[in-house]
């Protein structure tokens, strides 16, 4: 299978810290510099790693990708540097590691931070010497493959408690790329959207037009522990759920999404002090927010939206001229 070609146009960067990863990757891409990639799950860690591999002079050579921990150590070993058939029980053929595979290309280890002490010390002599040895094999072979490799988890932290070798972490950090996550980059979530919205309507025919205000804003609120990765499926959930073929409106957000929110909601007014809470939920704020989900819920259906509220016609009628939600429900027509 050809895998899909990876460039930094698709590495969504608005906000300030992610632009400066960003211009980094893009001058180090055509030098053979090691890569540690370093971030929380879900943020894009591979991504970045793929988008350095095709803007780089190995582009047309393969991208070999290998997670250290989906692997037990051994089958990590013959994984990674291959095996002479007889080596070991069950080797009846020999094999090609990652290493002899990624020749002329890149090879991503991913997770490096599981990997054992004893193929830790292997690693690294591959890297100083440029050589790989199939296990069972005295035969050094010369390599030519760039190494990026990435981290969910403070190594420097495994390193200070004697997990990780410490002369491997300095060897692998040539350039150090630490991925903020997305509750810390939250302006990049508009246009994430945007771009898994176009790549759904293409892979599922839809004709969405965009994702309405409050739907965005609610989005906006959430903490993302997953990450991209999360938002990447409550939008394909989005798209999916959507038979209007418009836009995305709150109805169609993903409901753990709206229970995790509700609880984290209900966490921070417990924490929040007083003067704060009655700042951040003065009455007319609190009253306009409400009235505007229940309008984007119904899609601004006007009798529905009174229904739910228990209020009469009228009383909304003047209650969206007082906060003037009117406006918002002008411009998703006119920009949806």
């Amino acid at each position: 299978m050809t895998r899909k070609k990876i460039t930094f146009s698709q590495v969504i960067a608005r906000n300030g810290r992610m632009q400066q990863i960003v211009r980094t990757a893009q001058r180090i891409a055509k030098s053979d510099m090691l890569v540690l990639i370093t971030g929380e799950d879900g943020v894009g860690k591979e991504t970045l790693a793929q988008a350095i591999h095709y803007a780089s002079d190995r582009a047309e050579g393969r991208y070999v990708s290998v997670n250290c921990a989906a692997l037990p150590d051994a089958l990590l070993e013959t994984e990674i540097f291959g095996h002479e058939k007889g080596a070991f029980t069950g080797a009846v053929y020999s094999r090609k590691g990652k290493f002899e595979q990624a020749q002329g290309g890149t090879l991503f280890l991913d997770e490096i931070g599981d990997m054992s002490p004893i193929t830790q010390a292997k690693l690294l002599r591959v890297l100083e010497e440029g050589v790989v040895e199939r296990i069972g094999s005295d035969e050094p072979i010369p390599l030519d493959v760039r190494i990026i490799t990435a981290c969910n988890q403070q190594i420097y932290n495994l390193v200070q408690d004697g997990t990780f070798r410490q002369d491997l972490y300095y060897r692998l950090k040539e350039v150090h790329l630490d991925v903020p996550p997305l509750r810390d980059r939250k302006e990049d979530i508009p246009p994430l959207v945007d771009y898994f919205i176009k790549l759904y309507n293409k892979q599922y025919h839809k004709t969405i037009e965009g994702i309405s205000d409050a739907a965005l804003q609610f989005l906006m609120r959430h903490d993302w522990p997953g990450n991209i990765r999360e938002l990447h499926h409550v939008v394909k959930c989005a798209v999916l759920m959507n038979d209007s073929q418009d836009m995305i409106w709150l109805e169609h957000i993903p409901l753990d999404i709206h229970l995790a929110e509700s609880s984290r909601m209900t966490d921070d007014k417990t924490e929040t002090k007083a003067d704060e809470l009655l700042e951040i939920l003065s009455l007319d704020e609190a009253e306009k927010r409400h009235i505007l989900r229940i309008l984007e819920f119904t899609r601004f259906n006007k009798s529905q939206a009174a229904n739910i509220l228990k209020i009469s016609r009228p009383t909304l009628d003047r209650k969206i001229e007082k906060y003037q939600l009117h406006n918002i429900k002008v411009q998703e027509k006119v920009g949806g």
